[in-house]
Formats: C-alpha cells, structure tokens, sequence
C-alpha cells in the first residue's frame, strides 16, 4: 500500500544529546580555549600563534573545585591537529569520549588532562624547538603550562604533571620530559618515534623514487603541487612530505628559516652522514644516557607498541626500554598484537597509569 507524504509519520524535534552511536553525552566537560602564543609568534613557516585548547574536566570538577589535581597533557601524532581527538572512527567511541568514559566510571583518579595544538604547515614539530619550524617545546613547557595551571585546579608541580602521546606525540614524550624534567615528572608513550635507523632510514631510498618519479627530482615541485591540489594525497606523496618535516625539525638549514637540511641525496637516496648524524643526537634511544638524572627522576614511565608497527615502533620503543634499564629507570614495556593505527582504544589507560602514580 501506498502512503502520501505526512500521512500518519510525525517527526519531531527534541531537545538534548542525540547519545551513541552519534554523540555521547559527556559525564565530564571539555573546555574548547582559544589561546595566543608568543612563542609561537613570527615563526620561520608563518603559521598562525592563535591556537585550539581542549581542557578535560572529569565529573564535578568545576573551575573552583577545592581539591588541586594531577594533570596530564596529551600530545597528538604527525599531522595531528587538536580537533582529531573529536574524530570517530566506525562502531567507536572518540578519544574524548572514550577517556571520559573512565573517569565518569571512576576508574581513574580525577585529574586534568590537557589536549595541545602543535601544528605546522610542516605537518608537525616532534615538540621541540626548530629554527626551522618554531618554538614548540617553549609553548608547551612554558606557556601552555603556565595557562593552565593559572586557571585550572592543577597541582602546579612536575611531581604531579605528566605527557603523554603517540607516534610523533610518543616521540615528544620521551623526549620532552627528558628536556624539561623541571616541567614534566612522567610520561607515556604510545609507539613513539625511536631507533630512527629502524623508522626512519629504511625510508629514504623511497622518498627519493617518489621525487625522481612524480616530481623531477625536487621538493620544491613537490610542495607545488601540494599547494595547488584540491586534496591530500598521502599514498602518493605523504611519506616524502613527512621526511622533509622530520628534517625541518631535526636538521633545520641555518642559512633559510623554514627550509631543512636533508639526511640523503635526492637524486640517488645515498646517506649524507653529517646530516644524518644531526638526526641521531635527537633519536630518544640516543638520548637517555645523557639524560639519565632527568629519566630516573620520573614518577611513572609507560612504554607500548603494536608488534606489528609498519615503522618498526616496537623496536624502538624495546630499544628505549632497554636503554632505560641499563640507566637503572623504572618502566613498564607492552607490546601487544595490533599495527601502528587503530590502537587509540589504549590511550584512556596509559593516562591512568599516570594519573595513579602523579596523584599519590
């Protein structure tokens, strides 16, 4: 049988959140802050110092809450912007939701958790200051920091504020503690960038047939046509972009703000080992020994990777862990079945293993 339009339907408007699979009410708050930095201000690639802010409330905690809390701030991956913790991937929960589901459970410790911006038109900093790129770990440590502290019930102290994050956001967070141990007194690592001869190097010969093939043997081609395209292409060109990223960072070129020295030649992918060499004095694993007082005073260091990481993260997280353990640090190493995406169902409990240490 046949019905006409408006016989016997009604829809009607309702009020309230429309709840799973769409938007799940939140138990907590977030606070969406808009900030001005100076640190950020007139850096070499002319991106904007006006940026997005997420504040994580847990259940009851307002603005004047009498008890201060442990804080941990969460840093994202390459390209990550800090609106993708708002993102929902199929028949899943998003990384907001899913960490307010814990506290709302109770099955952590209130605390603050802090969700920073760090993007560039590069696609990223690795939190860390670049002639290059800009001042990020200045920004973090010394403004955000300070912001929130200021107007939020934090304990304001590195005993009790830990960072945690993934993949470039986990490269940050070993490395960023490790800097300013005066700031950070714990940290979480989620296959964090490390063992760079294992992630990075095996993709230099690539890049360079990526160039030679599709862009006449030049990054300036390269960025062109990125510039001109109405989208991303990352299968095509994202892993060439990426690498001239991780350069403006780790081999910034001192005689052009904004433009990187690279580790390899372009036209043949053959290692130039002076370059290389300024890489490796930032590979974590490289690290921990000359900052062995900074690892050992941390109250909690938490360490995870898929065994199946394309970017052999779990190496590098093992080689991290190994290094701490020849330092005489504490740490907790899992490797679990899973690749190098899909695994943010792990982040709400690595926060939690820091929040139990930094409340206590």
């Amino acid at each position: 049988m046949h019905f006409p339009y408006g016989w016997g339907v009604t829809l009607t408007e309702v009020e309230g959140v429309v709840g799973a699979p769409w938007a799940r009410p939140l138990g907590g708050a977030l606070d969406q802050l808009v900030v001005e930095s100076d640190a950020l201000a007139d850096n070499p690639l002319g991106d904007p110092a006006r940026r997005p802010l997420y504040v994580y409330r847990p259940p009851g905690v307002e603005l004047d809450h009498p008890k201060p809390l442990p804080a941990v701030y969460v840093i994202q991956g390459y390209t990550g912007q800090v609106d993708m913790w708002l993102s929902r991937a199929p028949l899943e929960p998003t990384t907001i939701e899913r960490i307010d589901a814990m506290f709302t459970a109770r099955a952590c410790p209130d605390a603050i958790v802090v969700f920073v911006d760090a993007w560039t038109s590069r696609g990223g900093s690795q939190f860390i200051n670049s002639a290059s790129v800009g001042r990020y770990l200045d920004y973090l440590c010394d403004e955000v920091v300070a912001f929130v502290d200021e107007r939020y019930p934090t304990l304001a102290g590195r005993d009790h504020r830990g960072l945690a994050g993934k993949s470039s956001g986990g490269y940050g967070a070993m490395v960023v503690p490790m800097l300013r141990p005066d700031v950070f007194g714990a940290l979480a690592s989620h296959a964090g960038d490390a063992q760079f001869e294992c992630c990075y190097l095996p993709a230099f010969p690539a890049v360079a047939r990526t160039l030679r093939d599709h862009y006449q043997g030049s990054y300036e081609v390269l960025f062109e046509h990125i510039a001109t395209s109405d989208h991303f292409e990352y299968e095509k060109y994202g892993s060439a972009f990426e690498m001239y990223g991780y350069a403006c960072v780790y081999s910034p070129d001192p005689s052009q703000p904004g433009r990187a020295l690279l580790p390899f030649d372009v036209a043949t992918g053959r290692l130039i080992d002076e370059v290389w060499a300024l890489w490796l004095e930032h590979d974590p694993v490289r690290m921990a020994p000359q900052h062995a007082d900074a690892l050992r005073s941390m109250r909690r260091i938490y360490l995870d990777a898929g065994k199946a990481d394309e970017f052999y993260l779990d190496l590098g997280a093992q080689a991290f862990a190994r290094e701490l353990s020849k330092i005489g640090v504490a740490h907790t190493l899992e490797l679990f079945e899973g690749k190098h995406g899909g695994i943010s169902y792990r982040y709400p409990g690595a926060i939690r293993e820091l929040v139990t240490a930094l409340a206590s």
